[in-house]
């Protein structure tokens, strides 16, 4: 079993451009997935796909092979999974190798817990499933204490009573932590291009992290709360 690990990031972005090297307590933002991906027991390759030269710099300097990401796979329309393909595809070609599975990385998340990525792939693995994304608990943003708005009148978006959170249906989001997923869903959704979500394979399994576990940066206050919880880590203060 090979296991190729792909970290994506691009220069662009609405949010904070060259949001991957901005500076986070002296290192760029994307050297913490680089961390986090060399550390990994299973990963036996890593490479980035990017379109930012910077961020291409320090991969090198971490020893991590870099992957010219095409400028039609750089814009904010582009699908992961398009990318995620261009990238495996090239370094299968340059290695004359193919991967069994495929990790993905988003290079805008500092914030993993240690051994995820390990966890993850040791998950998919055992499960026989195509595809095991890291997810985290829905709290006070629950569907069920949701409203519309017509005017300034509350609409409820569920029709609901509930008032205690611990009587709320326990619902989860993708945090962004980690994808793993076999190469064979990655490339099997090249048959339904209409189905944005098909890469992820008809067998869809989860891990279950806390909500601080990962740290999704967009834009600058997400920097802030990022910072914050990289500082209570080293500090040992429990979150």
């Amino acid at each position: 079993m090979r296991a190729l690990g792909v970290i994506l990031s691009r220069a662009g972005s609405k949010g904070l451009r060259e949001k991957c090297v901005r500076p986070l307590l002296g290192r760029a933002l994307i050297e913490y997935t680089f961390d986090h991906a060399l550390q990994a027991r299973r990963l036996d390759a890593v490479v980035l796909s990017t379109d930012s030269q910077p961020a291409a710099t320090l991969a090198t300097q971490r020893g991590i092979e870099t992957i010219d990401r095409p400028a039609e796979l750089a814009t904010d329309t582009a699908t992961v999974d398009a990318a995620a393909r261009h990238a495996v595809q090239t370094w299968e070609d340059r290695h004359d190798t193919a991967a069994d599975v495929v990790v993905l990385l988003y290079g805008n998340i500092p914030v993993r817990p240690a051994g995820l990525i390990d966890r993850a792939i040791d998950h998919l693995l055992a499960s026989g499933a195509s595809s095991v994304r890291s997810v985290a608990p829905v709290g006070r943003h629950h569907p069920d204490w949701l409203h519309r708005l017509e005017g300034d009148r509350m609409i409820q978006f569920r029709p609901n009573s509930i008032y205690r959170r611990q009587d709320l249906e326990p619902l989860y989001y993708h945090d962004g932590a980690v994808v793993a997923l076999t190469r064979r869903s990655l490339f099997d959704a090249l048959r339904t291009p209409e189905d944005k979500q098909a890469f992820l394979g008809p067998d869809r399994r989860a891990v279950v992290l806390d909500p601080q576990d990962a740290i999704d940066v967009d834009d600058g206050f997400d920097l802030l709360v990022a910072e914050a919880v990289l500082r209570a880590r080293d500090a040992g203060i429990p979150a």
